[in-house]
């Protein structure tokens, strides 16, 4: 989409006045992006990622490269790359992968997404079921092991859980809704 990557940008030099990260990597592809999370500090543990991105349901998407439960297959080309991630991410309630993009847990195709990349990482996972932006509703968190708490068909506008069309924008009085500006999970959330 024309125009994040600068709004990306200043997210990132404002979260970092903030306090709120380490580092920083804006990358053009999952192999790249993978890379810096594999390689970066690599003989210290990973507590959270935030991946500030595109995505659909059950996906992550950065240009027109995807990353989805195929991904954490053995064989799949990122699979080393993972599983160095997944050796370096704290576990338990103590690891959070958190997806700040739109969409990408919901409908079936996302809660299936949201269990087995939680599962594989064996540390909690987070994500939206709407589309966000400065409003970034659908926020959920599942741990490793859990089944998700949430209605499949949350978000949606257009289609069924099982063939989703489109999603609702984010909104202050939809469900789990955060502001972009937020660099933490409301405890209790699920």
């Amino acid at each position: 989409m024309p125009g994040l990557s600068s709004v990306w940008s200043a997210g990132a030099r404002l979260y970092s006045a903030l306090g709120r990260l380490e580092a920083h990597f804006g990358a053009a592809s999952w192999q790249e992006a993978l890379s810096f999370l594999a390689e970066f500090r690599s003989s210290e543990q990973l507590s959270e990622v935030q991946f500030w991105g595109h995505g659909k349901w059950g996906e992550l998407r950065i240009s027109g490269d995807v990353l989805d439960a195929r991904a954490l297959s053995p064989r799949h080309p990122h699979a080393p790359l993972l599983d160095k991630i997944r050796d370096r991410m704290q576990k338990g309630a103590a690891g959070l992968f958190w997806f700040r993009t739109c969409e990408t847990f919901g409908a079936e195709r996302g809660q299936k997404f949201a269990r087995e990349f939680g599962d594989f990482m064996n540390c909690r996972v987070a994500g939206h079921t709407y589309v966000i932006g400065a409003w970034q509703s659908g926020l959920h968190v599942l741990e490793a092991g859990e089944m998700p708490s949430w209605p499949a068909e949350e978000g949606l506008c257009d289609g069924t859980p099982k063939a989703p069309i489109r999603a609702l924008p984010s909104a202050p009085n939809a469900p789990n809704t955060i502001t972009c500006f937020d660099g933490k999970i409301p405890d209790g959330w699920r």
